[in-house]
């Protein structure tokens, strides 16, 4: 069973979202929580392996409960819920930790499907959205040599995976470009989520900031 907990201020979305998923069979609602600090307190007693979790809420609002989230140890999954793709505060929650990202009128069977994807660890984000979101929100030079220190770690192997995920590319393209096998590119890739300890969305956004795109 995947243990899903709620976070949202408004008690009609996460009514609708209980109803949704908990129809799933491998999917249990293991709390609800209307805003960030409670969410937060909600995983410690919880302990889901995934949160939905609403940007936009009074008091702590979902970026915040996502960095302390991020902070504990053996963190859950953070799925970020949205009304708009474009929301600004989308891209610092993928900073702070989350997986990905859904919009709130996504159909109810994606949403179960969403729900299976990050609590398999995989970034719920198109590689398209990847991109876009590197584009408009990516730090310049200031951060590059910080970015490029934290990127010898890797091999350079590893480091041209890295930047691959940069440029938007999926598991099958990376394939493609560098002449290797996909599942070989996942091993690759996770050895990079392993040695840098992020998810895809936050590899993609340092290589970028490192200047491995070109960019």
């Amino acid at each position: 069973m995947i243990r899903v907990l709620l976070v949202d201020d408004d008690a009609l979305v996460r009514a609708g979202l209980s109803m949704i998923l908990g129809a799933a069979e491998d999917i249990e609602i293991v709390g609800e929580a209307g805003d960030g600090e409670a969410g937060v307190a909600a995983v410690r007693t919880s302990r889901p392996d995934v949160v939905l979790m609403d940007i936009r809420m009074p008091g702590v609002d979902g970026l915040a409960a996502t960095e302390r989230i991020a902070a504990l140890p053996d963190p859950p999954q953070v799925l970020v819920l949205t009304t708009f793709a474009a929301d600004e505060y989308v891209f610092g929650a993928l900073q702070a930790g989350a997986i990905g990202f859904l919009l709130k009128d996504t159909p109810p069977r994606e949403l179960a499907d969403a729900v299976r994807t990050v609590a398999a660890g995989k970034a719920m984000l198109t590689p398209e959205h990847t991109r876009a979101l590197i584009d408009r929100y990516a730090g310049g030079g200031a951060r590059r040599e910080e970015a490029r220190a934290r990127l010898e770690v890797l091999s350079d192997r590893e480091r041209e995976v890295a930047a691959a995920v940069a440029r938007g590319l999926s598991n099958a393209e990376i394939a493609g470009d560098l002449y290797l096998s996909e599942a070989t590119v996942k091993a690759h890739l996770a050895h990079v989520f392993t040695k840098l300890d992020l998810n895809r969305v936050q590899v993609a956004i340092l290589a970028h900031d490192a200047g491995l795109t070109g960019g």
